[in-house]
């Protein structure tokens, strides 16, 4: 976790991280809450979310996230404008 991004990857990386934080505040969570959900660290998570940082991070954890938003992980790794069934969950 948290290793250097492959150039290619920088921006899916950051596009994933805005993801997690919007689907996070539609579902009214706190970071604090979504990472205990999640089972990490509030810091992991607020270095994912940091917008124009491209964390690297583990499938455990994407996954883990994902369940905690009750999302589809390919859902969430397609995310850019979330459909009307994910933010209504």
């Amino acid at each position: 976790m948290g290793k250097e991004v492959d150039y290619q990857n920088r921006d899916r990386f950051i596009q994933l991280g805005i993801a997690i934080s919007t689907l996070r505040r539609i579902r009214g969570l706190s970071q604090e809450k979504l990472a205990e959900k999640a089972g990490i660290s509030r810091s992991l998570l607020s270095n994912i979310e940091a917008p124009n940082m491209a964390y690297s991070f583990s499938l455990n954890v994407f996954y883990n996230i994902a369940d905690a938003l009750e999302i589809e992980p390919e859902k969430l790794i397609k995310a850019s404008v979330f459909p009307e069934t994910v933010i209504k969950k």
